[in-house]
């Protein structure tokens, strides 16, 4: 029996932990996710033996969120690598990106460049604090996204000052968890309109109240 997402391609450009869950979670679904890395990084640097325990964690953690996946590496800042994305999107319904604002266009892979190409193309744009207000461009992690939300102050004993929580939460369940849910309603929208969307996942969005 076919898995429900066969024959959907999935184009990743995302780097950090939410964007590879997202695509994950796609693959494990039954997308042929490819991603889409620098030169001599990603799957090539995480396979390297690790004689470093740290280092060696680090990779495992690669590792287990790029399961079902392919790889290609291309540097985007120069053109030929650029058309070679380009011929990889005409043909993908799903891209997927995390950068901060303003990084894929100068890459010539925003939506606007990839839509012009693909109308039917999905394409999901995942970030800290979503593309509007002042912290908009600002660097973030998990633990800012849960603070900032209020998230934190629910963890811990009552008396007590916040605690860390033992996994990531707005990076996964915000982030990536999110992002794959409006990337699917976008998939079952596109079979009603045979037209793509621009899907807008935010971390610290997901984790407010």
């Amino acid at each position: 029996m076919a898995a429900p997402l066969d024959g959907i391609k999935v184009i990743d450009l995302s780097r950090l932990a939410p964007g590879p869950f997202c695509t994950m979670i796609l693959g494990d679904l039954g997308a042929d996710v490819l991603r889409v890395e620098e030169p001599g990084g990603g799957a090539m640097e995480a396979s390297r033996p690790r004689p470093d325990r740290a280092a060696a964690k680090r990779a495992a953690a690669f590792n287990a969120v790029n399961r079902n996946k392919r790889s290609i590496a291309l540097n985007l800042k120069d053109t030929e690598a650029r058309e070679v994305l380009y011929q990889l999107c005409r043909r993908a319904d799903v891209f997927v990106e995390g950068f901060r604002p303003g990084v894929v266009k100068r890459l010539g892979c925003d939506y606007d460049a990839l839509r012009a190409i693909n109308p039917r193309l999905i394409y999901c744009w995942l970030s800290g604090y979503g593309q509007t207000g002042p912290y908009r461009g600002l660097v973030g992690h998990d633990l800012n996204y849960i603070s900032f939300a209020g998230m934190l102050g629910l963890i811990g004993p009552a008396n007590g000052p916040p605690a860390i929580p033992i996994n990531v939460i707005a990076d996964m369940a915000g982030g990536g968890m999110h992002a794959a849910l409006g990337i699917l309603a976008a998939v079952i929208a596109r079979g009603k309109t045979g037209e793509g969307q621009y899907v807008d996942a935010a971390m610290l969005e997901a984790c407010s109240p």
